[in-house]
């Protein structure tokens, strides 16, 4: 079975296209701009207070990795604790946890789709079968395989139920690939998290795309997305499966949510443009839209955000 997206389309790009990408080649030799070793904000986190789990909290691990703590439970999303991408791509910054300062019981993993940024191997291998591992169908053969015993995949807009959390599997504008025979051969997407009335939204990896609305009428309202911002240079290819920043605030107002945490930039050089511009250029829109800033979250790698269970609209408006 080959996926598509909600448009019925699948990988948007042909391969004169990438082969255009890897060369380079845009009409005239374009330098490509960036390099690994830039600095971004980096916090240290040795995991203390998410030990002692008082309330809900949201950690950015680096690039699309987050530590969350909701309803009691501690879940991944789209863990990758590795020093590189398969020996390849190297890791500009260390993850924003290591694996000492995560708290000692995982109770579920979530993988948006099975590209190596999102679903690192080695890091699944360390976390081993007991967590629950909630994967995008046509993916669940895989995790048997490899011994992960405890693994659930799920379609678009499927809801499963973890102790008092529940979770919904979203649409994302995207693909999926990791050998050479099985592109699109499972689902991508995102993931609504909620317990108690408050909403999280991770959107994994997506290009802009209408789905944005749907997922907030249908899951919302949501009161913190996380929302890609980097990794789309140059917009001729990377438009139909990245976001930029401006296309990520248009997935914010079109989403209707609270509050705006960027991810998906600073981690991993994947392409051309410098790693620290994408929060640059949010900011920069931020300000230009005049938006609240008590709505606008971009936070260091390895800081965490708390949640205290109160109405998060007064506490954005209080700031």
């Amino acid at each position: 079975m080959r996926y598509t997206n909600q448009d019925g389309s699948q990988r948007s790009f042909p391969l004169k296209h990438v082969l255009r990408r890897q060369t380079g080649w845009h009409g005239e030799r374009q330098p490509r701009s960036g390099r690994t070793g830039i600095p971004v904000p980096v916090v240290h986190n040795d995991g203390a207070d998410l030990h002692q789990y008082q309330h809900d909290t949201l950690t950015w691990i680096g690039h699309s990795s987050f530590l969350l703590q909701l309803g009691g439970l501690n879940m991944l999303i789209d863990p990758v604790m590795s020093s590189s991408l398969g020996g390849v791509v190297p890791r500009n910054v260390a993850p924003g946890l290591s694996w000492s300062a995560l708290p000692k019981k995982i109770d579920v993993v979530m993988i948006t789709h099975n590209h190596r940024d999102h679903m690192d191997v080695p890091t699944l291998k360390k976390l081993g079968p007991h967590p629950l591992y909630l994967v995008p169908h046509g993916m669940r053969h895989w995790f048997l395989k490899n011994g992960f015993p405890q693994v659930q995949e799920l379609e678009w807009w499927q809801q499963t139920q973890v102790g008092n959390a529940i979770m919904t599997f979203v649409p994302a504008q995207h693909w999926s690939r990791r050998g050479l025979m099985d592109m699109n051969t499972s689902w991508w997407g995102g993931f609504v998290m909620e317990h108690d009335g408050f909403r999280l939204y991770h959107a994994g990896d997506t290009a802009w795309f209408e789905g944005f609305r749907d997922i907030g009428r249908r899951c919302g309202p949501i009161d913190v997305a996380m929302l890609p911002i980097g990794a789309y240079a140059p917009r001729w290819f990377m438009r139909h499966q990245h976001m930029d920043p401006d296309d990520a605030l248009k997935a914010f107002v079109a989403l209707e949510a609270k509050l705006f945490v960027a991810m998906h930039w600073g981690t991993f050089k994947l392409t051309d443009e410098p790693l620290n511009e994408p929060p640059i250029r949010l900011r920069d829109l931020w300000h230009k839209l005049q938006l609240p800033q008590g709505r606008l979250a971009i936070p260091a790698i390895g800081q965490t955000l708390e949640f205290p269970r109160l109405d998060l609209s007064m506490a954005l408006s209080a700031e």
